[in-house]
């Protein structure tokens, strides 16, 4: 009987891990949403909103270092448990920058750079974090080594973004009422969200390298 309620335990951290990135990644697609409509009644639904994952976060830790000081895991169930341990931290952290998003488009009064599609770059962002948490539900190491292959795309993206920017910024020639002042807070406010969106991809792939640890034992992509 006591096994059996060690195993369920298992099984609720699974679940309850899984119930928090389905929240961050919502308040992940919020942000992104609220930026692009600069919607500040849900760009602060987002703000607002972060406590509760910080709160699942915390729930979830304590049930972890439970885990680890009452049951004395070993082997897979070790690296199961020491996995999500990590993974609960990303998610934090993507609902951190979700947050990010949000305050951006709060403070942005106009559009800059249209080029740099911003929109494309969160979208291949979240679906990163989606699948990387669908490899965790299902032990997928083949989708744990293809989210490490698209990060490289994610960071190229950003990259040609960033440059984007910087080349036109050093090409443009300022309308006399233009304010100079302005105009580089907003591009400043641009850059800090392609680097924000590419961070998000960074957690994918920790996400995807610990489960790929706890599946197989592989700490190759664990940085």
């Amino acid at each position: 009987m006591p096994r059996r309620g060690y195993q369920q335990q298992l099984g609720d951290l699974r679940e309850d891990v899984l119930y928090m990135s389905e929240v961050v990644l919502e308040r992940l697609r919020m942000g992104m949403d609220a930026l692009d409509r600069k919607d500040e009644q849900l760009a602060w639904s987002v703000i607002e909103g972060d406590d509760e994952v910080n709160d699942l976060y915390l729930d979830l830790e304590a049930d972890c270092i439970d885990l680890f000081a009452l049951q004395q895991p070993v082997a897979g169930d070790l690296r199961f448990i020491a996995a999500s341990f990590k993974i609960i931290t990303d998610l934090e952290r993507v609902a951190d920058l979700a947050t990010n998003l949000a305050e951006y488009s709060n403070e942005a009064d106009r559009e800059v750079f249209p080029e740099v599609d911003v929109q494309s770059i969160g979208a291949r962002a979240h679906d990163m974090v989606e699948a990387a948490m669908d490899a965790y539900a299902t032990e997928d190491v083949a989708i744990c080594r293809e989210i490490d292959e698209r990060d490289d795309e994610l960071d190229f993206r950003c990259e040609r973004a960033s440059e984007t920017v910087v080349r036109d910024l050093l090409e443009r020639e300022l309308d006399s009422g233009e304010d100079v002042e302005d105009l580089m807070t907003d591009i400043s406010r641009l850059l800090l969200t392609v680097r924000d969106l590419e961070r998000v991809g960074d957690h994918a792939v920790n996400i995807a390298a610990r489960t790929l640890y706890m599946a197989e034992n592989d700490a190759s992509l664990i940085y």
